[in-house]
């Protein structure tokens, strides 16, 4: 149910100027979704959903990944400046950043968007990556590796 109420939204926003959490509840419930505000509320959380302006001034929601990839570029910059080190013990993935830099190389480990990650918590030098699999925590260990350019180290 989440998923396609998830599949729903993004749907919807893309084909329509969306500007208030209502015009989702209502657009849901053309569709014959009944939801609440505070679950739209997550979903928008979920989704990654940020608002932006229109060309006509008005401001629509639309997802993150879709808004800005300078955004995206600035932060896998970051993260590939900041990585020290990856490692992985079943389904969770540990990796060492330069001190202070976690919280940032977090948000682009996010910014990735891969349904395989089930989250991330983020503290001063260390993140937390939990997967769906000890499989996807190994995958996502090699490819964080190849992100970052160890010409530079």
């Amino acid at each position: 149910m989440k998923y396609s109420r998830q599949a729903k939204i993004l749907e919807i926003i893309d084909k329509e100027v969306i500007e208030t959490q209502e015009e989702i509840a209502d657009r849901l419930k053309k569709a014959g979704m009944e939801v609440t505000q505070a679950t739209i509320s997550r979903d928008i959380k979920e989704l990654r959903l940020i608002k932006v302006m229109t060309a006509d001034g008005r401001y629509k929601y639309a997802p993150f990944s879709n808004t800005d990839n300078t955004v995206l570029n600035r932060l896998m910059t970051i993260f590939s400046e900041s990585y020290v080190s990856s490692d992985y013990a079943n389904n969770i993935v540990v990796v060492k950043t330069l001190p202070g830099m976690a919280q940032a190389s977090a948000s682009a480990i996010d910014s990735m968007n891969r349904s395989e990650i089930v989250g991330s918590i983020a503290g001063d030098d260390t993140v937390i990556i939990v997967c769906r699999t000890e499989k996807i925590a190994k995958e996502l260990v090699e490819k964080l590796s190849k992100l970052v350019k160890f010409d530079d180290r």
